[in-house]
């Protein structure tokens, strides 16, 4: 297992909220800046956390439980002790408070499709990834962007084999991914390459994504990308100009018809009155 590492600081100011940047805060900015302020500056409680983050999170703890004995070298867990994690994860959740269901959705539906869908990736070759394990759920923080706070990434699966080590992503999805999906995708990677590199440096690296959908009959697809400069390049310009906003306070609405009614800040969102 890899340690963590916090990389040297070039030029990064601390901020009086965070003194670094995650991918998924910055994610959450450009979806609604106004979001972003009440989670990240403003720290209000959420409503309510709708169900699919709660399943996709719980689903993810019980592959991670799967590559942490691989990791050690230890008997992989049974169907059993994978779901006994998953409902863990609920329970953990429901205890904090309100989740909101999406229709036809409860618990007990959701736990039997947690079940098929962890069936289906113990017996997918994604169990058994090439090479050996170095990493899972590992939390790297390093400035990569002069003038812009560290990043903090947590990396699900790293891999390595004689050729190159391989940083994997998981995600849950309700259909297969595209290719053209991974590569729009692929910005959160490519990041986590550039703090990676620096753990293994002159090692080609690869970016991976592995996806299980939450269909009747799961299915475990996986995505291959290299790590091209340019494309790091044009997602670090991305980052440091998410920022530069952020830093400014430019805080403001994005109304969406897909975002807007699971959205756990309704109420504050309507209460604003743009200070």
């Amino acid at each position: 297992m890899i340690s963590p590492v916090i990389l040297p600081r070039r030029d990064a100011e601390p901020t009086k909220a965070r003194d670094y940047l995650s991918f998924s805060a910055m994610n959450l900015y450009r979806s609604c800046p106004l979001r972003y302020k009440f989670r990240y500056l403003d720290g209000l409680p959420e409503e309510a956390v709708s169900s699919s983050l709660v399943f996709g999170s719980a689903v993810h703890a019980s592959v991670e439980l799967h590559f942490n004995r691989l990791l050690a070298g230890e008997p992989l867990p049974s169907i059993e002790e994978m779901l006994t994690v998953y409902h863990d994860a609920w329970r953990d959740q429901l205890e904090v408070g309100q989740v909101q269901f999406g229709k036809d959705d409860d618990v007990s539906s959701l736990s039997k499709l947690a079940g098929r869908m962890l069936e289906a990736f113990r017996s997918s070759p994604a169990a058994q990834p090439a090479g050996h394990v170095i990493g899972v759920e590992e939390e790297l923080r390093g400035a990569i962007i002069p003038g812009v706070p560290d990043l903090l990434g947590r990396i699900d699966l790293i891999t390595e084999t004689d050729e190159a080590v391989v940083i994997t992503d998981l995600k849950t999805s309700r259909s297969r991914w595209s290719r053209d999906q991974a590569e729009d995708s692929a910005e959160q990677l490519l990041l986590y390459s550039e703090l990676v590199k620096h753990l293994v440096p002159g090692k080609q690296m690869r970016l991976r994504f592995l996806i299980l959908t939450n269909t009747k009959e799961p299915v475990v697809g996986v995505h291959e990308l290299p790590v091209e400069q340019q494309r790091v390049d044009r997602t670090k310009r991305v980052v440091e100009r998410v920022w530069r906003s952020i830093e400014a306070g430019s805080f403001y609405p994005a109304p969406s018809p897909m975002q807007c009614p699971s959205c756990p800040y309704r109420e504050p969102c309507r209460n604003w009155q743009g200070a």
